[in-house]
């Protein structure tokens, strides 16, 4: 593995009919980036010159079969496939799914094995990579099968910090999911990453009801009142700031979530929603809790605009940056933990 100077960032290519190569050859069309890492792109070196062409990017492709051809101040691609592919912007094919599912998981060995630091990944569509092979809502349930750690996903900017008790859940069956022994878990999860990941000493971490208003003293649910109040009170008696359960229809519109490091919602929509309304665009989604750091931008393929050159690649390079920036807080603190006495970098608060 390379020095945390040098940080090797495996990129999966996604659906290749959605926005996901635009985006990644965008970012990479300024060199400056080359910098501060050395990308790795999980695909074939004739997807990419197709792409290339398409796009009229001005990249320079550095084409390896083996990652110890790795080459800095490049833009690597690892041939994970030698044949053509037909690429049909802005159409679900199962065959490009094909295509999506076999970078990932060439991607996600390249991450076990150390032959890359992190991963970020392109959008996929969550329909046209199912198999008998493949048999996964989406990239963080196949990455905590992978990887070691209680994986949660963790959607994350500067200065918002979102993450969910459960995610790709059915709306009927979310209560039955939240047990004590899962809240324990997600907010221990969350706790750990704000301190290792983001440099956070002392977290405040907010958690929002199951039910309307937090059930209404058993008026609209009991779930709030027999499990998420008092394991949140045996929560905080091993010294942990969890505050909750707040009702979560005025929690973001009154700016209430300004006073916390994170906030963790009860299931998928609750919080994603106030989350991509207050920052869509430049949200990335952070699958935190794994022993492997990955993120990717917090939208998805975008067929309607697929292949017309109208993609925003910002999501991507925060995604790219978050990536990199956990990383190397990562490295900090393993060190510091590893060697007490060394003086701790400066914390953030956001």
């Amino acid at each position: 593995m390379k020095e945390a100077e040098n940080i090797i960032v495996g990129i999966s290519i996604g659906d290749l009919n959605g926005v996901g190569s635009e985006i990644v050859l965008k970012t990479f069309e300024d060199e400056r980036i080359l910098d501060f890492c050395t990308p790795v792109i999980f695909a074939s070196i004739k997807v990419m010159s197709f792409l290339k062409n398409h796009f009229k990017s001005n990249i320079n492709f550095n084409s390896i079969n083996s990652l110890s051809q790795v080459a800095t101040n490049k833009v690597n691609v690892f041939n994970v496939w030698k044949e053509p592919v037909k690429i049909d912007f802005g159409k679900e094919d199962a065959k490009i799914g094909e295509y999506a599912i076999k970078s990932l998981t060439s991607a996600t060995k390249a991450l076990k094995n150390d032959d890359i630091n992190v991963l970020v990944t392109a959008p996929i569509n969550k329909h046209n990579i199912q198999s008998e092979d493949f048999n996964f809502p989406g990239h963080t349930d196949y990455l905590a099968q992978e990887l070691e750690g209680e994986s949660l996903m963790f959607m994350v900017t500067d200065t918002l910090r979102v993450g969910l008790l459960t995610d790709h859940v059915p709306v009927k069956d979310i209560a039955e999911h939240i047990t004590p022994d899962l809240i324990e878990k997600k907010i221990n999860t969350v706790y750990n990453a704000l301190r290792e990941d983001f440099k956070i000493v002392k977290p405040k971490i907010a958690v929002l009801g199951i039910n309307p208003h937090t059930g209404d003293n058993g008026v609209i649910g009991t779930e709030d009142d027999a499990v998420l109040r008092p394991t949140l009170q045996k929560i905080k008696e091993t010294g942990k700031l969890v505050y909750g359960p707040y009702a979560a229809d005025s929690f973001f519109g009154s700016n209430n979530y300004k006073n916390f490091d994170a906030i963790i919602a009860s299931y998928h929509d609750q919080g994603l929603i106030p989350f991509k309304t207050l920052s869509f665009g430049q949200g990335v989604n952070y699958t935190a809790g794994l022993n492997k750091v990955r993120t990717s931008p917090d939208h998805g393929t975008a067929y309607e605009i697929a292949g017309k050159g109208e993609a925003d690649e910002n999501s991507f390079k925060e995604a790219l940056f978050t990536a990199i920036h956990i990383y190397k807080n990562r490295v900090d603190y393993k060190e510091i933990t590893s060697n007490p006495l060394k003086k701790s970098p400066k914390t953030n608060r956001r």
